[in-house]
């Protein structure tokens, strides 16, 4: 995991990705919760790609500015760069921006640990046990 290295995901935005359909607003716009989603999924594929089996990665923090509607039909581009690594290679920082075709529609900041798989399964099935 590299400062600088980035993963690229794309979408092309659907009924099913508005706002109105998720319910967090009224409108035929791509909604916010799906923009992060695709964020999310982009810095999720890139460290896929880096971990070795049995690890994988959990978002735990979002901040994102979403500066521009992008309607039903036109594809979305999110790119998930690492602005930081822990010392300790536990919590990547990733710089997450957003373009549709006019330009930039969101940016801001997403931030992943690194989980052992089944330390955290275990961990989570433990609270139904309880």
């Amino acid at each position: 995991m590299q400062v600088g290295e980035s993963q690229e995901v794309k979408l092309v935005v659907t009924e099913a990705d508005t706002a109105e359909a998720l319910g967090s607003g009224g409108l035929r716009v791509l909604a916010t919760p799906r923009l992060i989603a695709l964020m999310e999924n982009a810095a999720y594929a890139y460290l896929q790609k880096e971990l070795p089996e049995g690890k994988s990665s959990v978002g735990v923090k979002v901040d994102v500015e979403h500066v521009s509607p992008t309607p039903v039909g036109m594809e979305v581009r999110v790119t998930a760069e690492v602005a930081s690594v822990s010392e300790n290679g536990k919590q990547v920082c990733f710089k997450v921006r957003g373009y549709d075709d006019a330009g930039l529609i969101a940016e801001g900041l997403h931030r992943r640990v690194i989980i052992d798989v089944e330390r955290f399964l275990a961990k989570c099935q433990n609270k139904q046990n309880q």
